[in-house]
Protein backbone atom coordinates (compact mmCIF):
# COMPACT_ATOMS: atom_id res chain seq x y z
CA UNK A 1 0.00 0.00 0.00
CA UNK A 2 1.69 3.52 -1.01
CA UNK A 3 2.38 6.33 1.30
CA UNK A 4 0.89 9.47 1.68
CA UNK A 5 2.82 12.16 0.99
CA UNK A 6 0.66 15.32 1.14
CA UNK A 7 2.16 16.84 4.18
CA UNK A 8 4.83 18.29 2.81
CA UNK A 9 2.77 20.36 0.32
CA UNK A 10 1.71 22.79 2.89
CA UNK A 11 5.36 23.70 3.61
CA UNK A 12 5.66 24.72 0.29
CA UNK A 13 2.57 26.66 0.01
CA UNK A 14 3.77 28.76 3.16
CA UNK A 15 7.29 29.29 2.58
CA UNK A 16 5.93 30.68 -1.24
CA UNK A 17 3.44 33.10 0.19
CA UNK A 18 6.14 34.56 2.59
CA UNK A 19 8.66 36.72 0.81
CA UNK A 20 8.09 35.72 -2.54
CA UNK A 21 9.38 38.70 -3.59
CA UNK A 22 12.77 38.83 -1.89
CA UNK A 23 15.62 36.52 -4.01
CA UNK A 24 17.16 35.03 -1.11
CA UNK A 25 13.72 33.73 -0.36
CA UNK A 26 13.38 31.93 -3.62
CA UNK A 27 16.79 30.23 -3.18
CA UNK A 28 15.38 29.00 0.18
CA UNK A 29 12.46 27.40 -1.34
CA UNK A 30 14.19 25.87 -3.86
CA UNK A 31 16.49 24.27 -1.95
CA UNK A 32 13.36 23.38 0.40
CA UNK A 33 11.86 21.75 -2.91
CA UNK A 34 15.27 19.94 -3.53
CA UNK A 35 15.74 18.19 -0.06
CA UNK A 36 11.55 17.81 -0.23
CA UNK A 37 12.00 15.77 -3.82
CA UNK A 38 14.58 13.80 -2.64
CA UNK A 39 12.72 12.60 0.52
CA UNK A 40 10.03 11.60 -1.73
CA UNK A 41 12.20 9.43 -3.85
CA UNK A 42 13.72 7.62 -0.58
CA UNK A 43 9.82 7.26 0.38
CA UNK A 44 8.63 6.06 -2.36
CA UNK A 45 11.97 3.55 -3.00
CA UNK A 46 11.50 2.43 0.54
CA UNK A 47 7.61 1.24 0.29
CA UNK A 48 8.26 -0.36 -2.88
CA UNK A 49 10.76 -2.62 -1.33
CA UNK A 50 8.53 -3.13 1.89
CA UNK A 51 5.45 -3.66 -0.41
CA UNK A 52 6.99 -5.32 -3.18
CA UNK A 53 4.50 -3.11 -5.57
CA UNK A 54 1.47 -5.21 -7.33
CA UNK A 55 1.01 -8.71 -6.49
CA UNK A 56 -1.46 -11.08 -8.34
CA UNK A 57 -2.87 -14.28 -6.85
CA UNK A 58 -2.35 -17.34 -9.61
CA UNK A 59 -2.65 -20.73 -9.79
CA UNK A 60 -0.11 -22.65 -11.74
CA UNK A 61 -0.10 -26.54 -12.76
CA UNK A 62 3.88 -27.82 -12.73
CA UNK A 63 4.04 -29.27 -16.40
CA UNK A 64 5.12 -33.48 -16.93
CA UNK A 65 5.59 -35.24 -19.99
CA UNK A 66 2.47 -37.47 -20.50
CA UNK A 67 1.06 -39.42 -23.59
CA UNK A 68 -1.76 -37.11 -25.44
CA UNK A 69 -4.53 -38.75 -27.17
CA UNK A 70 -6.67 -37.04 -29.36
CA UNK A 71 -9.70 -37.98 -31.12
CA UNK A 72 -12.69 -37.30 -32.65
CA UNK A 73 -16.68 -38.18 -31.59
CA UNK A 74 -19.37 -38.87 -33.31
CA UNK A 75 -22.84 -39.98 -33.22
CA UNK A 76 -22.73 -43.58 -34.83
CA UNK A 77 -25.45 -46.31 -35.48
CA UNK A 78 -25.48 -50.54 -35.15
CA UNK A 79 -26.61 -51.76 -38.70
CA UNK A 80 -26.25 -55.13 -40.30
CA UNK A 81 -23.56 -55.69 -42.63
CA UNK A 82 -26.20 -57.38 -44.72
CA UNK A 83 -29.67 -55.95 -45.16
CA UNK A 84 -31.91 -56.69 -47.36
CA UNK A 85 -35.71 -56.11 -48.27
CA UNK A 86 -37.39 -58.81 -49.15
CA UNK A 87 -40.10 -58.04 -51.75
CA UNK A 88 -42.97 -59.84 -54.10
CA UNK A 89 -41.34 -61.04 -57.54
CA UNK A 90 -44.93 -60.69 -59.10
CA UNK A 91 -47.76 -57.89 -58.98
CA UNK A 92 -50.65 -58.79 -57.12
CA UNK A 93 -52.09 -58.34 -53.70
CA UNK A 94 -50.61 -59.17 -50.05
CA UNK A 95 -52.71 -62.20 -48.73
CA UNK A 96 -50.54 -63.45 -45.78
CA UNK A 97 -47.32 -62.67 -43.67
CA UNK A 98 -45.96 -65.24 -41.68
CA UNK A 99 -43.54 -63.35 -39.66
CA UNK A 100 -43.23 -60.55 -36.83
CA UNK A 101 -40.27 -58.55 -36.31
CA UNK A 102 -37.54 -59.90 -33.97
CA UNK A 103 -38.42 -63.30 -35.19
CA UNK A 104 -35.34 -65.35 -36.99
CA UNK A 105 -35.76 -66.17 -40.40
CA UNK A 106 -33.74 -68.64 -42.08
CA UNK A 107 -32.73 -68.14 -46.36
CA UNK A 108 -35.25 -69.09 -48.50
CA UNK A 109 -37.90 -69.40 -45.59
CA UNK A 110 -41.23 -68.17 -46.91
CA UNK A 111 -41.77 -64.66 -45.41
CA UNK A 112 -45.66 -63.57 -46.85
CA UNK A 113 -47.58 -64.12 -49.74
CA UNK A 114 -49.73 -62.94 -52.55
CA UNK A 115 -53.05 -63.57 -53.33
CA UNK A 116 -52.62 -66.59 -56.10
CA UNK A 117 -56.22 -67.70 -55.69
CA UNK A 118 -56.87 -67.44 -60.00
CA UNK A 119 -53.43 -69.80 -60.53
CA UNK A 120 -54.25 -72.11 -57.40
CA UNK A 121 -58.25 -72.78 -59.07
CA UNK A 122 -56.43 -73.42 -62.17
CA UNK A 123 -54.34 -76.02 -60.95
CA UNK A 124 -57.57 -77.27 -59.13
CA UNK A 125 -59.03 -77.78 -62.67
CA UNK A 126 -56.07 -79.55 -63.81
CA UNK A 127 -56.22 -82.38 -61.51
CA UNK A 128 -59.38 -84.67 -62.82
CA UNK A 129 -57.54 -84.11 -66.42
CA UNK A 130 -53.82 -85.02 -65.26
CA UNK A 131 -55.82 -87.83 -63.31
CA UNK A 132 -57.05 -89.55 -66.50
CA UNK A 133 -54.31 -88.70 -68.83
CA UNK A 134 -52.36 -91.00 -65.99
CA UNK A 135 -54.55 -93.69 -65.90
CA UNK A 136 -54.76 -94.01 -69.87
CA UNK A 137 -50.91 -94.07 -70.15
CA UNK A 138 -51.01 -96.55 -67.45
CA UNK A 139 -53.45 -98.39 -69.19
CA UNK A 140 -51.40 -98.27 -72.46
CA UNK A 141 -48.37 -99.43 -70.93
CA UNK A 142 -50.31 -102.41 -69.75
CA UNK A 143 -51.69 -103.04 -73.00
CA UNK A 144 -47.97 -102.74 -74.42
CA UNK A 145 -46.73 -105.09 -71.91
CA UNK A 146 -49.31 -107.97 -73.19
CA UNK A 147 -48.45 -107.13 -76.77
CA UNK A 148 -51.76 -105.16 -77.32
CA UNK A 149 -52.15 -101.99 -78.75
CA UNK A 150 -49.96 -99.75 -81.00
CA UNK A 151 -46.32 -97.82 -79.75
CA UNK A 152 -48.18 -95.08 -81.39
CA UNK A 153 -50.77 -94.57 -78.85
CA UNK A 154 -48.42 -95.68 -75.98
CA UNK A 155 -46.50 -92.48 -77.18
CA UNK A 156 -49.52 -90.54 -77.67
CA UNK A 157 -50.65 -91.24 -74.14
CA UNK A 158 -47.01 -90.26 -72.40
CA UNK A 159 -46.58 -87.71 -74.54
CA UNK A 160 -50.44 -86.19 -73.05
CA UNK A 161 -49.73 -86.84 -69.22
CA UNK A 162 -46.39 -85.57 -69.69
CA UNK A 163 -47.29 -82.00 -71.60
CA UNK A 164 -50.23 -81.92 -68.78
CA UNK A 165 -47.66 -82.18 -65.61
CA UNK A 166 -45.41 -79.34 -67.63
CA UNK A 167 -48.67 -77.16 -67.40
CA UNK A 168 -48.98 -77.87 -63.62
CA UNK A 169 -45.09 -77.27 -62.72
CA UNK A 170 -45.37 -73.71 -64.66
CA UNK A 171 -48.57 -72.67 -62.95
CA UNK A 172 -46.67 -73.77 -59.75
CA UNK A 173 -43.73 -72.25 -60.36
CA UNK A 174 -46.04 -69.03 -61.22
CA UNK A 175 -47.81 -69.30 -57.98
CA UNK A 176 -44.21 -69.35 -56.16
CA UNK A 177 -43.75 -65.98 -57.42
CA UNK A 178 -45.92 -64.85 -55.41
CA UNK A 179 -44.11 -65.64 -52.53
CA UNK A 180 -41.79 -63.22 -50.80
CA UNK A 181 -38.51 -64.93 -50.14
CA UNK A 182 -35.93 -63.97 -47.54
CA UNK A 183 -32.84 -64.31 -49.22
CA UNK A 184 -30.57 -64.00 -46.25
CA UNK A 185 -30.57 -65.88 -42.67
CA UNK A 186 -31.18 -63.26 -40.39
CA UNK A 187 -33.51 -61.11 -37.64
CA UNK A 188 -36.59 -59.40 -39.28
CA UNK A 189 -36.04 -55.76 -38.34
CA UNK A 190 -38.90 -54.11 -40.14
CA UNK A 191 -42.25 -54.62 -42.14
CA UNK A 192 -43.94 -51.92 -44.10
CA UNK A 193 -46.51 -53.88 -45.66
CA UNK A 194 -49.76 -55.25 -44.41
CA UNK A 195 -52.61 -57.41 -45.10
CA UNK A 196 -54.31 -55.56 -48.44
CA UNK A 197 -51.46 -53.87 -49.86
CA UNK A 198 -50.72 -53.85 -53.03
CA UNK A 199 -47.17 -55.58 -54.03
CA UNK A 200 -46.37 -52.22 -56.35
CA UNK A 201 -45.99 -50.03 -53.22
CA UNK A 202 -42.82 -48.85 -52.83
CA UNK A 203 -43.45 -49.53 -48.93
CA UNK A 204 -44.54 -53.13 -49.63
CA UNK A 205 -41.17 -55.39 -48.21
CA UNK A 206 -39.72 -56.96 -45.13
CA UNK A 207 -36.12 -55.68 -43.70
CA UNK A 208 -33.95 -58.87 -42.76
CA UNK A 209 -30.72 -58.22 -40.62
CA UNK A 210 -27.76 -60.49 -40.70
CA UNK A 211 -27.13 -59.69 -37.09
CA UNK A 212 -24.06 -62.33 -37.49
CA UNK A 213 -22.26 -59.98 -39.23
CA UNK A 214 -23.27 -56.10 -37.09
CA UNK A 215 -21.26 -53.27 -37.73
CA UNK A 216 -21.62 -49.31 -36.35
CA UNK A 217 -21.70 -46.49 -39.12
CA UNK A 218 -20.84 -42.85 -38.39
CA UNK A 219 -20.50 -39.87 -40.86
CA UNK A 220 -17.54 -37.60 -40.55
CA UNK A 221 -17.18 -33.96 -42.31
CA UNK A 222 -14.92 -33.26 -44.53
CA UNK A 223 -12.72 -31.50 -42.70
CA UNK A 224 -11.44 -34.88 -41.22
CA UNK A 225 -10.31 -36.42 -44.66
CA UNK A 226 -6.33 -37.81 -44.15
CA UNK A 227 -7.00 -37.60 -40.54
CA UNK A 228 -8.79 -40.89 -39.66
CA UNK A 229 -7.71 -44.14 -41.76
CA UNK A 230 -8.28 -47.62 -41.50
CA UNK A 231 -6.87 -49.60 -38.42
CA UNK A 232 -6.77 -46.42 -35.93
CA UNK A 233 -7.72 -46.97 -32.58
CA UNK A 234 -11.67 -46.24 -31.60
CA UNK A 235 -14.20 -46.98 -28.85
CA UNK A 236 -18.17 -47.46 -29.10
CA UNK A 237 -19.45 -46.25 -26.19
CA UNK A 238 -23.41 -46.43 -24.99
CA UNK A 239 -24.52 -44.28 -22.93
CA UNK A 240 -27.48 -45.82 -22.29
CA UNK A 241 -26.29 -49.12 -21.02
CA UNK A 242 -23.17 -47.58 -19.28
CA UNK A 243 -20.93 -49.73 -21.12
CA UNK A 244 -18.04 -49.39 -23.87
CA UNK A 245 -16.19 -51.28 -26.35
CA UNK A 246 -12.37 -51.10 -27.51
CA UNK A 247 -11.64 -51.49 -31.46
CA UNK A 248 -10.33 -50.13 -34.66
CA UNK A 249 -11.55 -48.88 -37.95
CA UNK A 250 -12.37 -51.16 -40.73
CA UNK A 251 -13.28 -48.76 -43.68
CA UNK A 252 -12.91 -45.25 -44.82
CA UNK A 253 -14.99 -44.14 -47.62
CA UNK A 254 -12.39 -42.33 -49.87
CA UNK A 255 -15.48 -40.31 -51.64
CA UNK A 256 -16.74 -37.19 -49.66
CA UNK A 257 -20.89 -37.40 -50.23
CA UNK A 258 -21.88 -33.90 -52.36
CA UNK A 259 -24.79 -33.11 -50.27
CA UNK A 260 -23.95 -33.66 -46.89
CA UNK A 261 -20.06 -32.84 -47.57
CA UNK A 262 -19.35 -35.73 -45.37
CA UNK A 263 -17.90 -39.56 -45.66
CA UNK A 264 -18.68 -42.58 -44.38
CA UNK A 265 -16.50 -44.60 -41.75
CA UNK A 266 -17.47 -48.49 -40.37
CA UNK A 267 -16.32 -51.08 -37.52
CA UNK A 268 -16.93 -54.11 -37.85
CA UNK A 269 -18.56 -56.03 -35.19
CA UNK A 270 -19.40 -59.58 -35.75
CA UNK A 271 -21.57 -61.27 -33.58
CA UNK A 272 -22.45 -60.08 -30.03
CA UNK A 273 -25.22 -60.61 -28.12
CA UNK A 274 -25.29 -57.07 -26.48
CA UNK A 275 -25.65 -55.25 -29.77
CA UNK A 276 -28.73 -55.04 -31.76
CA UNK A 277 -29.43 -53.31 -35.35
CA UNK A 278 -30.48 -49.80 -34.83
CA UNK A 279 -29.12 -49.01 -31.27
CA UNK A 280 -27.47 -45.62 -30.90
CA UNK A 281 -23.87 -45.40 -29.83
CA UNK A 282 -20.68 -42.57 -29.91
CA UNK A 283 -18.08 -43.45 -32.15
CA UNK A 284 -14.54 -41.93 -30.35
CA UNK A 285 -11.64 -42.08 -32.88
CA UNK A 286 -8.35 -42.00 -31.83
CA UNK A 287 -6.56 -40.79 -34.95
CA UNK A 288 -3.14 -39.46 -33.05
CA UNK A 289 -1.10 -40.04 -29.77
CA UNK A 290 2.20 -38.80 -28.68
CA UNK A 291 4.16 -40.10 -25.57
CA UNK A 292 6.19 -38.11 -23.75
CA UNK A 293 4.17 -34.68 -24.91
CA UNK A 294 3.76 -31.39 -23.34
CA UNK A 295 -0.20 -30.28 -22.73
CA UNK A 296 -1.86 -27.48 -21.81
CA UNK A 297 -5.47 -26.60 -20.82
CA UNK A 298 -6.63 -24.75 -24.62
CA UNK A 299 -8.22 -22.08 -21.90
CA UNK A 300 -4.60 -21.07 -20.55
CA UNK A 301 -3.55 -19.74 -24.60
CA UNK A 302 -3.94 -16.28 -25.18
CA UNK A 303 -3.91 -14.65 -28.55
CA UNK A 304 -1.60 -12.42 -29.79
CA UNK A 305 -0.74 -10.68 -32.26
CA UNK A 306 3.04 -12.50 -32.75
CA UNK A 307 0.50 -15.71 -31.62
CA UNK A 308 -0.22 -17.73 -29.20
CA UNK A 309 1.02 -16.65 -25.52
CA UNK A 310 0.97 -18.21 -21.77
CA UNK A 311 2.40 -17.44 -18.33
CA UNK A 312 4.87 -19.14 -16.70
CA UNK A 313 6.11 -18.10 -12.88
CA UNK A 314 9.86 -18.22 -12.15
CA UNK A 315 10.73 -17.20 -8.61
CA UNK A 316 7.53 -15.60 -7.53
CA UNK A 317 7.47 -13.56 -11.35
CA UNK A 318 4.78 -14.40 -14.31
CA UNK A 319 6.91 -14.38 -17.56
CA UNK A 320 4.99 -14.76 -20.91
CA UNK A 321 5.94 -16.95 -23.18
CA UNK A 322 5.27 -17.49 -27.08
CA UNK A 323 4.79 -20.96 -27.67
CA UNK A 324 3.63 -23.13 -31.36
CA UNK A 325 0.63 -25.77 -30.66
CA UNK A 326 0.32 -28.84 -32.41
CA UNK A 327 -3.25 -30.75 -32.20
CA UNK A 328 -5.72 -30.30 -29.79
CA UNK A 329 -8.92 -32.85 -28.66
CA UNK A 330 -10.95 -32.81 -25.53
CA UNK A 331 -9.76 -29.48 -24.41
CA UNK A 332 -6.10 -29.85 -24.68
CA UNK A 333 -3.22 -29.04 -26.94
CA UNK A 334 -0.03 -30.09 -27.43
CA UNK A 335 2.73 -27.98 -27.10
CA UNK A 336 5.57 -28.34 -29.92
CA UNK A 337 7.68 -25.23 -28.69
CA UNK A 338 7.52 -22.64 -25.96
CA UNK A 339 7.74 -25.23 -22.64
CA UNK A 340 9.35 -27.43 -21.18
CA UNK A 341 8.87 -30.29 -18.43
CA UNK A 342 8.88 -28.16 -14.88
CA UNK A 343 7.33 -25.38 -16.13
CA UNK A 344 4.62 -24.26 -13.78
CA UNK A 345 2.52 -22.86 -15.79
CA UNK A 346 -0.22 -19.91 -14.73
CA UNK A 347 -3.63 -21.54 -14.97
CA UNK A 348 -5.96 -19.18 -12.95
CA UNK A 349 -5.39 -15.72 -12.44
CA UNK A 350 -3.79 -14.78 -16.14
CA UNK A 351 -6.33 -12.59 -17.31
CA UNK A 352 -4.85 -9.40 -15.81
CA UNK A 353 -1.11 -10.85 -15.40
CA UNK A 354 1.53 -8.16 -17.11
CA UNK A 355 4.55 -9.52 -17.96
CA UNK A 356 7.78 -9.64 -15.12
CA UNK A 357 4.98 -9.08 -12.43
CA UNK A 358 5.48 -10.18 -9.40
CA UNK A 359 2.58 -12.97 -7.93
CA UNK A 360 1.95 -15.52 -5.17
CA UNK A 361 0.96 -18.64 -6.03
CA UNK A 362 -2.43 -20.25 -4.07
Amino acid sequence: MKRSYLFLVPAIVLASCGGANSGGDLASLKKQRAEIDAKIKTLEASSKDTTGGKTTAVSVLDLQPTTFNAFIEVQSQITGDEVVNATARSQGVISSIYVHVGQHVSRGQVLGTLDASVIDQQIAAMEPQIDLLKALYEKQQKLWAQDIGTEVALMKSKSDYEAMMKQKAALKAQRDLNNIISPISGTVDFISMKVGDPSSLPTAFIRVVNTASLKAEANLGENYLGKVNVGDKATLIFPDDNDSMNTKISYVSKAVDPLSRAFMVQIKLGSDKRLHPNMSCIMRISNYEKKDAIVVPVSVIQKTAEGDMVYVVDGGTAHSKMIKTGRNSNGKVEVLEGLSAGDKLVVAGFEDLDNDEKVTIE
